[in-house]
């Protein structure tokens, strides 16, 4: 199993880090603890890690002035992909901001909070729906994305929270460089989504890789765990790399010893008979 995949024109680990959780408690206001904060992203890059997943509405800003004060001058490999089309309002509710003026000064905003000319890439999460894809045009968003493209000021597009035919529409205007959405053990959704998007070489991003779980479900999976004395993340995160080869993950965690625990999930082999026990789940 490669750990390596290509992410646009850089090559990354397959296992990232997701910055989200570095922000204060519903993603808003500053870290509970800043200097353990700042110590996770600078053990993740010193650990191997070389894709980093942000956004400047986390917190808002904070994550992403984190990012910049801890690793700031960036090493030469380490891939920053952001995110835009939300706002957050004076108590911490997410709102979209979807325009194409919205878009261009998130943007600014990200290269502004990173310290960078250029960011790698932009992923484009659809509003229409908050709670998953829903279908619905995104051509002027995507329009708008390209156009930045255009003028240097972003590498890469990608899409986060989107239907297949939304992501054969943009394909339409721009290349599309990945795509995040929720995949995981039990939300299997994107199966065919993914079968494509690995039949070009595009990467997909999972994300809350034990989200949505039931009790029973999360039991099941604590027994398989339990049988090869990995947690139930560890398995989670090493089904998933094992699922398909375009598969980049970015869990997340303002834990030190917690993101030491996932970047071990690369070590996981999972054997045919533990492949059946969790599709059985």
């Amino acid at each position: 199993m490669s750990t390596t995949y290509q992410l646009g024109d850089r090559t990354v680990r397959r296992l990232g880090y997701g910055a989200m959780q570095l922000a204060g408690p519903g993603v808003f206001g500053p870290p509970r603890d800043r200097e353990a904060a700042l110590a996770v992203l600078r053990d993740a890059v010193a650990l191997g890690v070389n894709h980093i997943d942000t956004s400047d509405f986390y917190g808002p800003h904070v994550t992403n002035q984190l990012i910049r004060e801890a690793l700031h001058p960036y090493p030469d490999d380490l891939v920053i992909v952001t995110k835009v089309s939300a706002r957050r309002d004076a108590q911490g509710a997410w709102l979209p901001a979807t325009s194409p003026k919205e878009l261009r000064e998130a943007v600014y905003d990200n290269l502004r909070n990173l310290g960078l000319d250029v960011l790698e890439v932009v992923n484009f999460r659809s509003m229409l729906d908050v709670h998953g894809p829903a279908e619905g045009s995104l051509e002027e968003q995507v329009t708008t994305l390209a156009e930045l493209r255009e003028e240097g000021l972003i590498k890469h597009v990608g899409l986060s929270n989107v239907t297949m035919k939304q992501v054969e529409d943009a394909r339409r205007i721009v290349p599309i460089t990945c795509v995040q959405n929720m995949y995981n053990l039990v939300h299997r959704n994107d199966d065919a989504l993914i079968d494509a998007l690995a039949r070009d070489g595009i990467p997909y991003v999972p994300f809350f890789p034990l989200g949505g779980f039931s009790p029973l479900q999360s039991d099941a999976l604590s027994a398989v765990a339990a049988e090869l004395g990995a947690t139930p993340m560890q398995v989670a995160i090493a089904w998933l790399l094992q699922r398909s080869p375009n598969i980049l993950l970015i869990p997340g965690t303002s834990s030190s010893a917690h993101l030491r625990e996932n970047l071990k999930a690369a070590d996981l082999v999972l054997s045919s008979d533990v492949l059946a026990k969790l599709d059985r789940i």
